[in-house]
């Protein structure tokens, strides 16, 4: 049961770690390195950027959820 919950701890920080890259910069940072500190024509976001937002808080909260799963089945095996 451990090594489920460190296997899919390992997943989704990747997941989460990509996921936040591909967020648009919003000026000056990191993200200008990779292209992101491009000006778009259209304001305000897309439907595309807040579904990433909402897929970013999502892949967070399961992060959270299996860091706090994983604690506890750690501390209880002991």
């Amino acid at each position: 049961m451990v090594l489920a919950f460190q296997i899919a701890l390992i997943v989704f920080s990747l997941l989460l770690m990509l996921l936040v890259l591909m967020h648009k910069g919003k000026g000056g940072g990191l993200s200008d390195m990779f292209g992101g500190g491009m000006q778009s024509s259209v304001g305000g976001s897309s439907v595309a950027e807040r579904n990433l937002d909402r897929i970013t808080v999502v892949v967070g909260l399961v992060w959270f959820a299996c860091v706090l799963v994983l604690g506890l089945l750690v501390k209880l095996g002991d």
